[in-house]
């Protein structure tokens, strides 16, 4: 019992070892896209480029914003399309409602541009 105890945390110390050793020859695989500097460039220091990092995040979060608001007005516009075949809503109301729709989106777009514009 006790040798086969030994035996296998031989084996499991073998695996730490080889895995430790391949760990270098994994970090300098072939291939791999380089990382690419900030939209602003990498800047004079290392807080100017992570706060350049900082931007490209903030313009990711607000392309995300203004995709989820036409996502949620097609969503809208389609619910209305769907009630004019029941009767419930009229031609007029889904052309409001993609009018206003679209104001809502030119101005959230406006509104974002400005905010980064800020940054």
């Amino acid at each position: 019992m006790q040798s086969r105890i030994l035996t296998t945390r031989l084996a499991q110390r073998a695996m730490v070892a080889l895995g430790t050793a391949a760990l270098p020859a994994l970090s300098f695989a072939q291939g791999l896209p380089q990382l690419e500097n900030p939209t602003r460039g990498t800047g004079n220091g290392i807080m100017e480029t992570i706060r350049n990092y900082g931007y490209d995040i903030i313009m990711l979060v607000a392309l995300l914003v203004v995709a989820s608001m036409f996502i949620g007005v097609c969503y809208h516009a389609y619910g209305t399309y769907a009630e004019i075949h029941t009767g419930r809503k009229t031609w007029g109301q889904f052309g409001l409602t993609v009018a206003i729709g679209a104001v809502l989106l030119v101005i959230g777009i406006w509104l974002l541009t400005e905010a980064t514009g800020i940054l």
